[in-house]
Order: C-alpha cells, then structure tokens, then sequence
C-alpha cells in the first residue's frame, strides 16, 4: 500500500476502511468521513441532491436533534466542523483537540447515520440553498467556471453545477432523499482518515460501534464523457464591470501517469506570481488583476484551465495573450531553471500542506477512496522529480494541443471576436 511507518491501514465492518497516521506531537487530532457519492452520480432530475443531503445531515438526529445542539457539540469544546461535496466525493470533517476525539466520532458518526430528514428540515434547507444558488449566478467571477464546466463535458453530470438547478432543488422530494441516502450511503461507500495524537489500536472500535450504515449499495456505472471534436465559446451576455475569461483543454484524470507532469505544467503557467500567465499578462500587460491556471482530474478525465478578469476592451487582446503563452510551452522546451522552480514549488506546496492533522487524514483518506492506493511523500517527491524537460513539453502537446473551450461572461454583443481567437 505504501503507507509511512506512522500509517495504517484496516478493513472495518461491512467493507468500510480506515486509515490513520499517528502524529503524537500534535495537540490535536482530525476525523474525516469520505463518501464515495457526488454530483456525477446524479441524474438530472435530482442535481444537486448530493449537496442537498450534505447540508441536511447537520440538520439534526434523535440524539441530537437541532442543528444548534450538533454544532453546539463540537464548538462546545473548541473544536470544529465541515463538509463539502463534490463531483466524486463528499466528506464529512473535524478537528478537535485529541482527548475530545471520542465525541468528535460519536457527532460525525451520528449525523452520517442517523439524520432524521425531517421535512420542516427539508424545506427550510431547501430554501436555503435556492438562495446560495441565487448568490452563486450572481457572482460572475465564480459562475463563469460553472459554465465553463458544461461546454467541457456536454451533456454529461459532470458538466452540471454540483448544487444543482432551481427546477431540480425545487422539485426533490423527501422520497428523494431518502432513497439516496440508502442507496449511496453505506459502509463499501465509507473511507476515513484518521490523524493527529491518537489511539492507532483503538480506533476501529471507536468507529465501528458508532456507524449504522448499509453493508450493501446500489450498483452505479459511471459513464464516460464523450470526446470534444471542436472549438466551442459561450458566451453569457451580462452587464458587468470586468470581463470574466475562463478558457481551458480537457486534461487528465487522477489515475493518469502524466498528472505530475500537467501539476508542473499548471504550476510553470498559472500558478504564483512569478508564474508566466501572472508575469505576462497582469506584470507585462498590466491587462488582468486576477489571472492563473489550475487543473480539475476526475476518475477517468479530467481539465486543464485559465481564468482573468479583465476590461472588457482588453477581453480579446487578453484570450490571444493567454493562447500564446499556451503555444510556447507547446512549441519550445521549457528551461531547466524554471522547471526547477516548478517542481521546487509544487513538493514545497505539498509538505506544507500537509502540516495539519485535517490536511494528512484528507490525503489518505482522498487517495484510499479515489485512487485506491496510497502514495507516501516521499514517492510523490520522487515522480515530481522525474519529470524532465522532455516529459514536460510531450505532455504540453497532449493536453494544450487540443480543441480549447471557452467560456465569457461580459456586456459583450457578440461572441465573433473570441470565436476568431479560438478558431471555433
């Protein structure tokens, strides 16, 4: 498996697995809960069921049965609490001081297995995150990832906002609901890191006599994106100060060899301010206050994209800028200095990363579920380390020369221009 000597992995009951690191010189010690269920495994009459259903967890259970006594629980004793979903995954996470670790897996435990699901619950939280989606459309610096996102994977779950609609949040029932929960939440569906000063040996009971979780699930087949054939704009006509860019190429996922050689690519193009996008277009240029790039990987696909915010009169001179910059990671080596750099950032970015306790059960836990295997520091340095100039630039010719997708919210009357910078 790879784990560190600190590290272990066990099986638990019904399929469900565990895996902790010992950190004794912590104060502190961190329990995440991953599920292997997210927005990709909806469909769209019930988008954003899997968000719906993170968010009425912390609603309230017969032991605990208001929202005010489970973070009362937590916050009682300085600790704290979170969730997230996502297309793959939703967790549940906390961190409290070690001597509190008990409690912390008797509060994450309570609400992933015994929420009521109340209906008063459901409607309130419904209306809830009907006004986050409202909030959401009206902040065009974050939406436009969302509508990038639906011309990258057309058609597909994994193109639709993980909150959902206003049609499909308005319309799940508790049915619903419930059905999901029993057919996506169950023990096979359950990896959890565990990290920070704690009892290694003990902890599979501290677990297991908590969750009451299904040991079986439905079967879901996950279903491939189709290939992009072409060139494709969208552009949402909006009349808003800045211009907002969000331009990319289908990249890898997170099984790929290449994904640390497109995390070096990503890290030499978009990220930092001695980066090349930053230093062209906003130090060079002076076009773009917010420029950078990142990359998005999934089980069996994934992106490689750039966001700027800019004038809209410099919109179209800043798309044939940031296509350039593309075009020289394609066409000419990359040198040695700046790839040092970039691996010297990317390894320095992930030890510090993982300095906190809620940081190293995340890692484990995200490997275990999604990769199925977990690579140490040490062999994830080792691979950043191996990528030389001609992986690099092999790779940039993989995922950069292909179709570019495009996405631009702006008082703009016309997509022409953008169209012509991207040849679609």
């Amino acid at each position: 498996m790879g784990l560190a000597p600190n590290q272990s992995r066990r099986e638990l009951k019904g399929g469900a697995r565990l895996l902790t690191a010992s950190l004794p010189d912590r104060a502190s010690a961190s329990l995440v809960l991953m599920f292997k269920v997210g927005s990709r495994f909806e469909d769209d009459r019930i988008g954003g069921i899997s968000h719906f259903v993170e968010h009425l967890f912390f609603k309230g259970t017969p032991k605990r049965p208001t929202a005010k006594a489970i973070a009362e629980a937590i916050e009682g004793v300085g600790g704290w609490m979170n969730a997230s979903t996502d297309k793959e995954v939703t967790v549940y996470l906390c961190r409290v001081t070690s001597d509190r670790l008990g409690l912390a897996a008797d509060v994450l435990c309570d609400i992933v297995s015994n929420s009521q699901l109340a209906p008063p619950d459901i409607e309130r939280e419904r209306m809830v995150i009907l006004e986050e989606l409202k909030m959401y459309l009206d902040q065009p610096q974050d939406y436009v990832h969302s509508l990038f996102e639906r011309i990258m994977w057309p058609d597909h779950p994994l193109g639709r906002d993980i909150i959902g609609t206003m049609e499909s949040v308005s319309g799940t029932s508790r049915d619903d609901l419930t059905s999901y929960v029993r057919g996506h939440y169950g023990l096979p569906n359950l990896v959890v890191g565990l990290a920070g000063a704690v009892d290694v040996d003990g902890a599979p009971e501290l677990l297991e006599s908590r969750l009451a979780l299904p040991e079986s699930l439905n079967g879901i087949e996950l279903t491939a994106p189709s290939t992009l054939e072409r060139p494709t704009v969208f552009l949402q006509r909006k009349d808003t100060e800045q211009a907002h860019i969000c331009l990319g190429t289908r990249g890898v996922s997170y099984h790929d060899p290449d994904r640390y050689a497109v995390d070096l690519l990503n890290t030499i193009l978009g990220q930092g301010m001695s980066s090349r996008l930053f230093l062209e277009i906003r130090e060079k240029r002076g076009l773009a206050y917010d420029v950078h790039s990142y990359t998005s990987k999934h089980y069996d696909c994934g992106y490689f994209a750039v966001y700027a915010g800019v004038d809209p009169s410099k919109a179209v001179e800043t798309v044939h800028a940031i296509l350039a910059e593309l075009r020289k990671v394609v066409d000419q080596d990359v040198p040695e200095s700046e790839l040092t750099k970039a691996r010297e950032f990317t390894k320095g970015r992930l030890r510090l990363g993982l300095e906190s306790t809620n940081a190293m059960a995340s890692w484990l836990g995200q490997q275990e579920l999604l990769a199925g295997r977990i690579r140490p520091v040490a062999e994830v340095v080792a691979a950043v380390d191996a990528v030389d100039q001609a992986t690099i630039r092999r790779v940039a010719r993989r995922v950069l020369d292909q179709p570019v997708q495009m996405a631009v919210i702006g008082p703009f009357a016309s997509d022409a221009e953008f169209r012509a910078a991207t040849g679609a």
